[in-house]
């Protein structure tokens, strides 16, 4: 498999899972700037729109989405755990939280990533928006190690590759935007937890983000 990626961008969510099921794979990194990839062809080509992650599979099929790439990876490996069982209430407690992940909190960092395009809306909207659902993240962590209570899920990934481009005193952040997780403990907690798995540093070291 190949994973298309940017670095410190939300396809390290798949690069942390591809870690963690100790799959065989190939990192391809793609200029956001041109389209290229490192390999000289037009990323286009592949994904129309441009953006991370893009997996191709080895009969060269090709998965776009960050959160279909994720449960794909999963449930190539069911006794991984990384996502509950097809058809089980915890499955859909999983896309619950892939939904809320890709509709409230990676669309709620766009205008940050953007400010100077976004303007006062970036400010004035979009940063409270954002901090009132990290606030909400922060109080579902309460009493439990990871996202889904004890075990790690691919939602943590998701989660993780996003609480990236924030900043606190506990975070090495990537982006820097302008939203500030001080005074959130269970998301440091979480963090701190999530920065000791193995999968985790290999994933940050190959993306030169540690």
């Amino acid at each position: 498999m190949k994973l298309y990626y940017l670095p410190g961008a939300c396809s390290l969510a798949p690069h942390i899972v591809l870690n963690e099921l100790g799959l065989d794979f190939q990192l391809v990194r793609v200029d956001h700037k041109t389209h290229q990839t490192e390999d000289g062809r037009d990323f286009r080509a592949l994904s129309p729109f441009g953006y991370v992650p893009l997996l191709e599979l080895d009969d060269g099929s090709l998965l776009r989405e960050g959160p279909a790439v994720l449960q794909y990876l999963a449930d190539l490996q069911p006794a991984s755990l990384l996502a509950p069982a097809q058809g089980s209430l915890e499955r859909y407690r999983l896309l619950e939280w892939l939904a809320f992940l890709n509709s409230e909190i990676h669309k709620g960092f766009i205008p940050l990533l953007y400010a100077v395009a976004a303007g006062k809306y970036g400010v004035e909207t979009a940063k409270p928006k954002l901090e009132q659902r990290y606030a909400w993240v922060n109080a579902q962590l309460a009493g439990k190690r990871y996202l889904m209570g004890d075990g790690f899920t691919v939602a943590d990934a998701y989660l993780f590759a996003l609480t990236q481009w924030g900043q606190a005193p506990w975070l090495e952040s990537v982006y820097k935007t302008s939203i500030h997780f001080d005074g959130l403990e269970h998301l440091a907690g979480w963090y701190a937890r999530m920065r000791e798995r193995s999968a985790v540093r290999r994933a940050l070291q190959a993306e030169g983000l540690r």
